[in-house]
């Protein structure tokens, strides 16, 4: 036993409180996944930069990459077309540099601003959140087509977790809302003669972004009797949705595993001149501009009518200036680029604690008055001997949630005008609590109806 379990890697899981037991490496205590990395000997992999190769494996590893296979397969489609929804970074473009600006990018842009500069800031979120995002409503809905999911009267081999469900059945109840939608008269299966019947609002197809095993779509389909479904996930899942919807004799399927920044909507032809809805819950950072670019930037005689949309957003801290949907509106705010990245970063203390049911309404704290009270109650200092990041610590943890949710909320406003401005009436609503996900922002969008203001 002692000889087996020298033969384990040394590294320690504190969360399992034990070693890890894979097999250590030759002359190392530890396995390959916790060996120390050198610098310089690990670089990103050229075909897929989510993994990194040892440089001297380097010409052996692109030959062999898991990805290289599904990458050649991609290229040869008619849909395929590299960096079509990626946007773009004059500025950028111009230097020939990268545009990726990273998590520690965006912190060093904020420790290195004044404290006075760090204020300003601070006072221009207030007065823009002010002026723009009261009126996100609660749209927390559960509807009557989705009793079925909400009873649990489905396939016992379909996952079930109760806060997912209300979550997706929300999503689809504020389309149905907005007539984007329209419950079957028989909740699995929708007869013909129902379809006809249905107005040029409602959608016979649903284009699911950042599908994952596609769920969601699962639901629209159980319960609102869709016909045609395409799935655009990069990654592969298993324990996927496809099984159960390809049973459906009268459903198309269609998976396409492609980042959404390549994928060019118009050519995929059994779309062409098809009203579809689109639909995405929980699309991380930039993943959302990605998606609404997609779906609305080119629009021509043979492209897919797009009849309405809702996409759950989240991760905007991932958010980028390059990708972001409407450069001209922040800028328009006396936002700069570089104050955009780092209201990103600030996003990410909306979530960085259990808020959930303790966060007031984010117009409940005044953010400018708190900074006053403290400097009247503390002792008073010479500005430029404080570092913004000494300010930060010192704010309370409320704080800078809420002035994280004021963040997210102004960046989904963009996105929500730039929609408006593309033919759709759009609003912004909380479509669950915040005691199931913070990240409870709803994109909501349908054609002109005086409904939605």
């Amino acid at each position: 036993m002692e000889a087996k379990s020298s033969n384990r890697c040394s590294f320690w899981l504190p969360k399992k409180k034990r070693s890890c037991a894979n097999t250590r490496i030759e002359s190392s205590m530890f396995c390959g996944n916790h060996s120390q990395r050198l610098e310089g000997q690990w670089i990103p992999c050229p075909i897929d930069p989510s993994h990194s190769v040892l440089q001297e494996n380097l010409e052996w590893h692109v030959k062999r990459c898991p990805l290289l296979k599904q990458t050649v397969e991609l290229s040869g489609q008619r849909f395929y077309q590299k960096g079509i929804n990626a946007g773009n970074d004059e500025e950028e473009e111009k230097m020939g540099s990268c545009s990726l600006v990273t998590s520690e990018m965006k912190r060093n842009l904020l420790y290195s601003m004044s404290v006075s500069k760090f204020h300003q800031l601070i006072k221009k979120i207030e007065d823009v959140h002010g002026g723009i995002c009261k009126d996100i409503e609660d749209s927390y809905l559960s509807p009557e087509a989705c009793n079925i999911w909400f009873n649990k009267e489905i396939d016992r081999k379909l996952p079930f977790q109760e806060k997912h469900v209300l979550q997706q059945g929300s999503i689809l109840g504020n389309l149905e809302e907005i007539g984007v939608l329209k419950r079957c008269n028989i909740n699995v299966e929708c007869c013909e003669s129902d379809l006809e019947e249905k107005d040029d609002n409602t959608a016979p197809a649903v284009v699911e972004f950042g599908a994952g095993r596609g769920y969601l779509t699962q639901m629209l389909a159980d319960c609102y009797g869709i016909k045609k479904v395409y799935l655009v996930e990069r990654k592969s899942y298993k324990l996927k949705a496809d099984r159960s919807l390809r049973q459906k004799e009268s459903l198309v399927l269609e998976r396409m595993r492609i980042d959404i920044e390549d994928l060019n909507l118009n050519a995929v032809e059994s779309l062409h001149g098809v009203p579809y809805v689109a639909v995405g819950k929980h699309l991380c950072g930039p993943a959302t501009d990605l998606s609404l670019r997609c779906c609305l930037s080119r629009q021509d005689g043979e492209s897919p009518v797009l009849r309405g949309l809702a996409i759950a957003t989240c991760c905007h801290h991932l958010s980028q200036w390059k990708s972001y949907i409407n450069k001209e509106y922040i800028l328009s705010l006396g936002i700069s680029k570089d104050e955009f990245h780092i209201m990103t970063s600030f996003t990410s203390w909306a979530v960085d604690d259990d808020h959930g049911s303790k966060l007031p309404g984010v117009d409940d704290i005044d953010l400018l008055d708190s900074n006053a009270k403290e400097e009247e109650e503390g002792e008073v200092r010479d500005a430029s001997l404080i570092s913004v990041e000494e300010v930060v610590k010192k704010m309370k943890p409320m704080e800078r949630a809420v002035l994280g949710f004021k963040c997210k909320q102004i960046i989904d406003a963009g996105r929500m005008k730039w929609v408006k401005k593309h033919g759709l009436n759009s609003k912004l609503v909380k479509y669950i609590p915040a005691s199931i996900s913070p990240e409870n922002t709803l994109l909501i969008a349908g054609k002109p109806n005086p409904s939605i203001a």
